[in-house]
């Protein structure tokens, strides 16, 4: 009786590098839209996408998308990969493919210092309640995320 053994006649393109060249790939290439900046929008886009033989992505399509200018994004950002070429015995082959493009807003620290221009009279308290801007020599700062 023979071995039956686990071979895979038809290859199937892959991203040059893999999951972490793909990851850097979005990191390096992403452009955060104005739109979606200036209205607080993240998650994640779904684009679906075709490769032919070459490497070459063709007819993406957004499957699940934000708007807000991120959909274009997810899309312009697909059709930037470039897969591995495949030999496949002499037969053209085209692969589907579908991913999601991450889009997560940056972390923007903001500071507001207030320099303290005159010292506290000796026994004076200063007042708990406020922000501690309207009390001389404190500093106040905002971190936003």
């Amino acid at each position: 009786m023979k071995k039956r053994t686990n071979k895979s006649f038809i290859q199937i393109p892959k991203v040059t590098g893999g999951k972490k060249t793909f990851a850097a790939f979005l990191a390096e290439n992403l452009v955060y839209p104005e739109e979606a900046l200036k209205n607080g929008i993240e998650g994640n886009v779904f684009v679906e996408y075709e490769v032919d033989d070459n490497g070459i992505v063709f007819q993406a399509r957004v499957v699940k998308g934000l708007g807000y200018g991120l959909d274009e994004e997810a899309l312009r950002l697909i059709k930037l990969l470039r897969f591995e070429k495949v030999k496949n015995r002499g037969i053209r082959l085209r692969s589907s493919g579908k991913t999601s493009i991450p889009f997560r807003l940056p972390a923007t620290m903001v500071y507001n210092i207030v320099p303290s221009n005159t010292t506290p009279t000796e026994g004076a308290v200063p007042k708990a309640e406020g922000s501690g801007a309207d009390r001389p020599g404190t500093i106040s700062y905002t971190i936003e995320f």
